[in-house]
């Protein structure tokens, strides 16, 4: 609820910075494009060459699509495949593209306890958390993060209804998730692009990586709510197309942290 009403008022402080006249829309988008730094860098490239101003409003997945479905965002950029079909599929957006991916990587302590970094796969790393009742922090947000931890779990076997103590919410971004998970010296899933942006990594490193379940595709979607006007709508198709174009992809492929790139385009279609 906290984190509905943050985003709601962050909506309504970017509409009532619009002027008249003025060529922008609202991009909602997920908190890892805009912590890692690639948000900055991607609108600052587009405006610069086509005048539109992008209104960013960084959320989980989930509350991003909520946003594109009330009409308060005219774009998105979100990576929960099952769920950004589903909303194309409700009528409430058009033309999903892939334009770039990551991975996800399981972190945790150095000293494992719960021995993962030495599982078959990531499914039996989730299952030794669970079975040694390591304490693992989810975001807990309906975030893309949040939903491909949950599937994650399903494909492990494991029913959330016996989630115990060692299983906690920490109803936050991956930034603080990540800071959280450094001062309890505990597990986490992170997309690897936070991760590598991410300062504070105290004690923790990369356990499961490099595996398909973990792969993080990305996708754009045009929204087409009704209470989105004609010059909302263009602007929104310029950044769509920008993005899924070879200007677009040039700009995610070279943006890099640490020496390290963080994204890759274009995107996995499958």
């Amino acid at each position: 609820m906290i984190l509905r009403l943050i985003a709601l008022l962050v909506v309504f402080f970017v509409a009532s910075q619009a002027v008249a006249g003025e060529n922008r829309f609202v991009l909602a988008t997920t908190t890892s494009t805009e912590n890692s730094g690639l948000l900055d860098v991607l609108t600052t490239r587009f405006r610069a060459k086509t005048a539109i101003i992008v209104d960013v409003v960084a959320v989980g997945t989930g509350q991003a699509l909520a946003l594109g479905q009330r009409g308060d965002a005219a774009a998105l950029l979100t990576h929960d495949r099952v769920g950004e079909d589903t909303f194309v599929r409700g009528g409430h957006g058009i033309d999903r593209r892939s334009v770039m991916y990551n991975d996800f990587v399981v972190i945790g302590p150095a000293a494992d306890p719960a021995s993962i970094a030495g599982a078959e796969n990531v499914m039996q790393a989730m299952a030794r958390i669970a079975e040694t009742k390591s304490i693992f922090l989810s975001r807990g947000d309906d975030s893309g993060t949040h939903r491909a931890e949950l599937r994650l779990w399903q494909k492990a076997s494991l029913n959330q209804d016996t989630f115990g103590g060692w299983h906690r919410e920490t109803g936050a971004g991956m930034g603080q998730t990540l800071l959280t998970a450094t001062e309890m010296n505990a597990y986490t899933l992170t997309d690897r692009g936070t991760w590598i942006s991410f300062g504070k990594k105290g004690d923790l490193v990369v356990l499961v990586e490099e595996e398909p379940p973990l792969l993080n595709p990305y996708s754009s979607i045009l929204v087409t709510h009704e209470a989105l006007n004609t010059q909302e709508k263009r602007a929104a198709s310029a950044w769509h197309e920008w993005l899924s174009g070879p200007d677009g992809h040039a700009a995610i492929n070279s943006f890099k942290v640490r020496g390290q790139q963080l994204f890759f385009a274009p995107g996995p279609e499958s």
